[in-house]
C-alpha cells in the first residue's frame, strides 16, 4: 500500500510535467510511467518494471523514472522466501535503490529499503556496512545520523541479550516468597566474548547517537539496556567493582531515559 501511494504521488508530479511542453521522448517517458503506474495497481509488477525502464531509456533526466524502476522491482521480492530466484530480484531492487540514491542522496525511503532488503536476505554484514555508511557521512544531518547509530546499537544490544538470557546462563533461585537472579559463565568462552564485544560497541555507537543528538530518547534507551548487559557481563567474570560502576551509570541512563520519555507524552 505505501508503495502504491508512493507511485501515486510520484505519477502527479511527473503529470504536472506534460504542462511544460514536454519533447517527444519526454512525453514518451510520461506515457510509459502512466502505464506502470497502471500496471502497478493491478499487481502486474513486472509490466509496470518494463514500462518502468523504458521510460528512464528515453528520458534519462526523468526524475520520477528510476524512482518507479526501484519500487516496481521491490514490489517482486516475497519476504521470507530464499530461493535463488527471489534472493537475486531482492539483490536486483538493491542495485536499483542505490542508483536511485546516486541521484539523490537523502532519500530516505531508497536508503531504508535497501538496509530492509539487506536483512531480508540475511546479508546482515552488508546491512550493518550499509547503516553505517549513513552513521558516518557528515553530510546528512545529525537526526539522521544517530537514527543509523541508534539501529546499529540495537543489533550489538540484541546480540548480547540473547546470549546472557540464555537458560544455561540465566538463573533463577527461589528462596522463600523472593526469587533472585545470576548470570553465570557460560560454557564456551567464546560466546562470553562475543557479547562482551557487542556490547562494548553498542555502548559506543549509541554513546555517538548522544553525541549527535542529546535528547535523543531511543538513544537513552538503548544505552540503558547495554548498561545492563554489560553488567550482566561483569557478574560473569567475577568484576563485581566494575558492575557497581556499570549500575551507576545504568542508574543515570534510567533517570535520563524516563525524563525524556515523559516529556514526549502529550499533556493530559
Amino acid at each position: 500500500m505505501k508503495f502504491l501511494t508512493s507511485l501515486t504521488i510520484t505519477l502527479m508530479l511527473a503529470a504536472s510535467l506534460l504542462a511544460q511542453t514536454p519533447s517527444a521522448a519526454e512525453a514518451q517517458a510520461n506515457q510509459e510511467l502512466n502505464e506502470a503506474a497502471r500496471a502497478y495497481r493491478q499487481g502486474n509488477f513486472a509490466e509496470a518494471q518494463a514500462h518502468s525502464e523504458r521510460a528512464l531509456l528515453l528520458d534519462p533526466k526523468n526524475r520520477s523514472a528510476p524512482f518507479f524502476v526501484a519500487r516496481t522491482i521491490h514490489a517482486q521480492y516475497k519476504p521470507n522466501d530464499f530461493t535463488p530466484e527471489n534472493v537475486a530480484k531482492a539483490r536486483e531492487a538493491i542495485v536499483a535503490y542505490q542508483r536511485l540514491l546516486d541521484r539523490f542522496p537523502g532519500d530516505d525511503e531508497a536508503y531504508k529499503a535497501v538496509a530492509y532488503l539487506y536483512g531480508a536476505i540475511k546479508e546482515d554484514e552488508l546491512s550493518r556496512d550499509w547503516i553505517l555508511r549513513r552513521a558516518s557521512d557528515v553530510s546528512m544531518p545529525n537526526d539522521k545520523r544517530a537514527e543509523a547509530f541508534v539501529v546499529l546499537a540495537s543489533k550489538d544490544w540484541d546480540c548480547s541479550f540473547k546470549i546472557t538470557e540464555h537458560p544455561d546462563i540465566k538463573v533463577m533461585t527461589v528462596h522463600g516468597n523472593k526469587a533472585s537472579v545470576s548470570y553465570r559463565m557460560p560454557k564456551e568462552r567464546v560466546e562470553f566474548e562475543r557479547a562482551k564485544e557487542c556490547a562494548d560497541r553498542g555502548l559506543e555507537l549509541v554513546n555517538m547517537a548522544i553525541t549527535l543528538t542529546p535528547e535523543n530518547e531511543s538513544a537513552w534507551a538503548y544505552k540503558t539496556n547495554i548498561l545492563l548487559e554489560l553488567q550482566k557481563l561483569s557478574e560473569m567474570s567475577g568484576d563485581m567493582q566494575n558492575k557497581a560502576e556499570l549500575h551507576r551509570q545504568y542508574d543515570e541512563a534510567l533517570k535520563e531515559t524516563t525524563k525524556l520519555s515523559k516529556r514526549s507524552q502529550p499533556n493530559p
